[in-house]
């Protein structure tokens, strides 16, 4: 393929921006603040046809995210620290992670840049939990209180495996092809009380909210779980990416 023809096949693919981590790194001789992200993310998108644009934690207004959103196909809300409980209206609990304001701020603010203008969305893990905090939801801040069990989040790093099952017709449903699946988790929080707009299309057989769907909205899905983890599954990615090419014909 010549050099002009790839240059055109990059650019049919949509662009998709990943929320970012931002805090203390060391990299070789550096230890400094950095922005990163696993690359499994990065790998999810590209993989599955898109392009990746990588959005680190800033204090951003809800102005400046739709502009950001403005240059963009699509948006992942990806992992990691727990949501600030002051913005559901509670104190941290004794383990509950110390928040990061900034990005807490910047994927809110995406979140309603998003749904205002039918930005196609996915959310991972915390992703789940800003959604739902954003449209007015609660978060349980540490489940072994709940379920009286570790599994959701053994540690170290190490993933655990668990079972869901997922209301039939919902989209994650039809993403996925099946109403049972098994999943990749690391969450010790999880949606407690659901925000209006939301409803759950995936839980645990305990109980556990691991997959919620926005409400008249094109594309606006959001997993507890580590779909990232299990790349020969593709197929909520796969579902972002082709969501994020109707919007972009729509534009």
């Amino acid at each position: 393929m010549s050099a002009s023809k790839n240059q055109a096949a990059a650019s049919e693919r949509p662009v998709i921006g990943l929320t970012t981590y931002r805090q203390r790194a060391q990299m070789g001789v550096w230890d400094t603040e950095a922005a990163f992200l696993p690359a499994s993310y990065i790998n999810a998108i590209t993989n599955s046809g898109g392009s990746v644009v990588l959005i680190p934690p800033q204090e951003y207004g809800d102005a400046s995210a739709a502009e950001i959103l403005s240059r963009l196909d699509g948006v992942v809300v990806c992992g990691g620290r727990d949501v600030d409980p002051a913005r559901y209206n509670e104190d941290p609990a004794p383990l509950t992670d110390k928040p990061d304001l900034s990005r807490d701020l910047l994927e809110d603010a995406l979140y309603a840049a998003a749904l205002a203008n039918d930005v196609p969305v996915l959310g991972i893990c915390r992703g789940a939990q800003v959604l739902n905090v954003h449209l007015g939801g609660t978060l349980i801040q540490h489940l072994p209180d709940v379920t009286g069990s570790t599994k959701y989040q053994l540690g170290n790093g190490v993933f655990s495996s668990t079972d869901v099952d997922i209301t039939p017709g919902s989209k994650v449903a039809t993403l996925l092809g099946n109403t049972k699946t098994e999943v990749q988790v690391y969450h010790h929080q999880a949606i407690k009380d659901v925000a209006p707009g939301l409803t759950v299309t995936a839980k645990t057989t305990d109980g556990v909210i691991e997959a919620v769907e926005v409400n008249d909205h094109p594309f606006a899905v959001a997993v507890q779980w580590h779909p990232e983890q299990t790349l020969w599954e593709p197929a909520l990615f796969v579902g972002l990416i082709e969501a994020a090419k109707a919007y972009r014909s729509s534009k």
